[in-house]
């Protein structure tokens, strides 16, 4: 063992996050479909031999990091010693295998050193289609798991290095698009491989127990800035609600409660009172929950420390099982982003209060998708275009909120027009920002997008799921709320017929298009 100074562990450290950024983009530049090749709709993460979050790429999603410390501790549950260099293992059921939802397919690979396991490198990435009774495997109507998709297990994909090949030619069999699928595992595979290497070398360099002791710091560290940011909080009780729209089926104005005890260095966050989970599909796991109040959390008290396990483990987290915010099965959870934005807006209303001078406004609250897919007649094959577009981000004492850009749990990008028009039979009419969407304040709440598509040459099929729809982004400190988002089907002349706000199974024929809004978000501080 090499003993390292403060400045060598920061090295040490660095050298860590680098990796995860490397398999981040390895896996980016080797992915087939757009949502992760353009929208990088993935995340990658390095975990000790214990499931810890130790490092995460600067882009990872909030939510994706639940997902993946889910399944390390179901992993070690199923496996424990039971694991040999070449494995891959893989996973996306959120009621056995610690998913948040079906089309977020998750890999983790062990590192050895010593002969043992010194870290896990693991990265997670939405398939575009994952199975289930709508293309896409998100719709309004969704009503159990098995509607959703393919429910995969904590299983391994690679024993000892060689494909399990029965076992992807099932999974293959269970999706639409099963080429575009295999193209994307196999950069997941890759970015797995990639990791394991460059986590090799970096053992060798430093030595394994170094290694495991920067492991250690970077977490010492990390609870130390939580600790002290969360001490600085005043003492109190603080409360906060708000709703959903509805769950795509027959439930509506859906209330999520939060209650925030904080006493000198403990903190607790109960959802207590919030609404049962429902029959459609905004139910959230607890691990997402947990991600997405711990996210809001950094982002208020310490937005430059370094993400790891640390910040999970710094409050107490709770919801009532069964309740939506901690879904138990067969709930179904295709549409869980929505509700966790919903989560993150109530934790900044909740703690407003106790930190003025930071708390912003509800952002646009939603993960409004668009899902896209029929017969492209360029080729004759099925295409698929699923894509979740964002909005505002609320205003807030520091300045404007910024417009058309994802908030909260998510960190994807829009996806280009170019992009669009290149890959499927689709014409992007028009696309810009919603004027007026933004609330008024002292500072201006983000707005949000508008974007018009057509088919080309061909009818195609359009579902969506929207938030923020008929519930406005809230205003804080005497701000306006933002403007809210809605769908709706145009005809050849241009008149509009609106649809749900979680539409399902919508035929837009040629000549026709489909106009999609955003949500703006709220403003900051009286108008005047």
């Amino acid at each position: 063992m090499t003993a390292l100074d403060p400045i060598g562990l920061e090295i040490l450290a660095n050298a860590l996050r680098s990796i995860t950024d490397e398999t981040f983009a390895a896996l980016m530049k080797s992915a087939y479909s757009t949502n992760i090749k353009e929208r990088h709709d993935h995340s990658t993460a390095i975990m000790d031999a214990r499931g810890r979050l130790i490092a995460q790429a600067e882009q990872s999603l909030p939510i994706h990091i639940a997902s993946m410390s889910g399944l390390m501790e179901c992993l070690l549950a199923r496996y424990g010693d039971d694991i040999e260099e070449g494995d891959i293992v893989i996973a996306n059921d959120p009621h056995t295998a610690g998913g948040t939802h079906l089309p977020d397919i998750n890999m983790a690979a062990p590192v050895f050193a010593e002969g043992r396991i010194v870290a896990w490198v693991c990265n997670i990435a939405h398939h575009a289609d994952v199975g289930g009774m709508a293309p896409g495997s998100m719709a309004g109507g969704m009503s159990e798991i098995y509607q959703e998709g393919l429910r995969v297990p904590v299983v391994k994909l690679f024993r000892r290095g060689e494909l399990q090949r029965e076992l992807f030619d099932l999974v293959l069999l269970n999706v639409r698009l099963p080429n575009e699928r295999r193209g994307d595992y196999f950069a997941q595979v890759a970015a797995c491989n990639l990791g394991v290497r460059r986590m090799a070398e970096t053992i060798e360099a430093y030595g394994a127990e170094t290694v495991l002791a920067a492991f250690e710091d970077m977490l010492a560290r990390t609870a130390g800035r939580m600790a002290d940011a969360i001490r600085a909080i005043p003492d109190g009780t603080y409360r906060f609600e708000d709703v959903m729209d509805d769950d795509g089926i027959d439930t509506s104005d859906i209330p999520i409660v939060l209650t925030v005890e904080k006493q000198g260095g403990r903190a607790s966050f109960d959802f207590s009172g919030t609404a049962p989970q429902v029959p459609g599909n905004i139910n959230v796991t607890m691990n997402a929950t947990v991600a997405a109040v711990t996210y809001t959390l950094k982002a208020l008290l310490d937005p430059e420390v370094p993400n790891n396990q640390a910040v999970i483990d710094c409050v107490e987290i709770s919801a009532p099982r069964g309740s939506l915010l901690n879904a138990v099965f067969p709930a179904p959870v295709a549409a869980r982003a929505h509700t966790c934005q919903r989560i993150i807006d109530v934790v900044f209303g909740a703690l407003a209060p106790a930190v003025p001078d930071r708390a912003p406004a509800a952002g646009n609250g939603a993960n409004t998708t668009a899902v896209f897919s029929g017969i492209d007649p360029r080729t004759g094959e099925g295409y698929l275009y699923l894509e979740t577009l964002g909005g505002g981000a609320g205003g807030w004492p520091g300045g404007h909120g910024k417009d058309g850009v994802q908030v909260g749990i998510t960190n994807t990008s829009n996806l280009p027009v170019e992009a669009i028009e290149t890959e499927y039979p689709l014409m992007v009419e028009r696309y810009g920002l919603l004027e007026g969407s933004g609330g008024a304040g002292r500072f201006r709440g983000g707005r949000g997008l508008y974007r018009v598509v057509r088919p080309v040459g061909h009818d195609c099929l359009f579902n969506g799921a929207g938030e923020r729809f008929s519930n406005a982004p809230w205003g804080l400190a005497g701000g306006e709320p933002g403007g809210r988002g809605r769908f709706a089907l145009l005809d050849g002349s241009g008149a509009e017929t609106p649809l749900e706000i979680k539409p399902s199974g919508v035929i837009v024929r040629e000549g026709e298009g489909l106009r999609v809004e955003t949500p703006g978000a709220g403003g900051f501080g009286s108008p005047s």
